[in-house]
């Protein structure tokens, strides 16, 4: 593989990583909570790490030519992005809530990360319509290989963005309640909404 195909691979996949949505809006959350933003990031990059696995080992074509088996996994990421937006909305995440910084926090941080992009249909298929483009099947590198190494390239381009939301959420809505109390509410709003949208879009259309 070439730099200029990682490059190019990357010029598209940066477009999706800076396009705000329910992974800035997990990550923003988690920066008003306190020192939990690496353990939801690190959540987040490994949700997208097995939808980049499945594609790459050739499940995901298998199961995107299953309407029944793409539907089933809409509607649990969609149940599942519905049930944070409402808790953020009931419970909005606050400068005054900083109380979840043990290693129990942690874990239920990065487990919810996994869920919020792993459960996100639209990046599974985000990467099983992406990433085959980018190879190159006469390539000294298998189909597979080049696949997981284009992963990678995306995989850390959503590690530094999701780190300066989150971090900057954290320093800027930190000192301002009524701001953060808002932003929280918003990222509520904005998950419920990207939900309802799956839905439309998968089971109504």
């Amino acid at each position: 593989m070439t730099p200029a195909l990682f490059a190019a691979f990357w010029a598209v996949s940066i477009l999706f990583v800076i396009t705000p949505g329910v992974d800035w809006a997990y990550a923003i959350s988690a920066g008003m909570r306190g020192r939990v933003v690496l353990p939801a990031v690190t959540g987040l990059l490994l949700g997208h790490l097995m939808a980049i696995l499945i594609v790459a080992a050739g499940v995901g074509a298998l199961v995107a030519s299953h309407p029944v088996a793409l539907t089933l996994i809409t509607l649990m990421g969609t149940a599942y992005l519905l049930w944070l937006g409402i808790q953020l909305l009931i419970h909005p995440a606050t400068p005054a809530a900083n109380q979840d910084q043990g290693p129990e926090a942690w874990h239920r941080w990065t487990l919810k990360g996994v869920c919020v992009s792993g459960l996100n249909p639209k990046v599974f298929l985000l990467f099983l319509a992406l990433l085959p483009q980018f190879t190159d099947p006469a390539a000294a590198w298998s189909v597979p290989v080049q696949m997981m190494a284009l992963g990678w390239v995306h995989i850390i381009s959503c590690g530094i963005v999701y780190l300066l939301v989150g971090y900057g959420a954290q320093a800027i809505l930190t000192t301002r309640p009524r701001a953060a109390l808002r932003v929280s509410q918003l990222s509520g709003a904005a998950m419920i909404i990207i939900a309802a949208l799956l839905f439309a879009d998968r089971v109504i259309t």
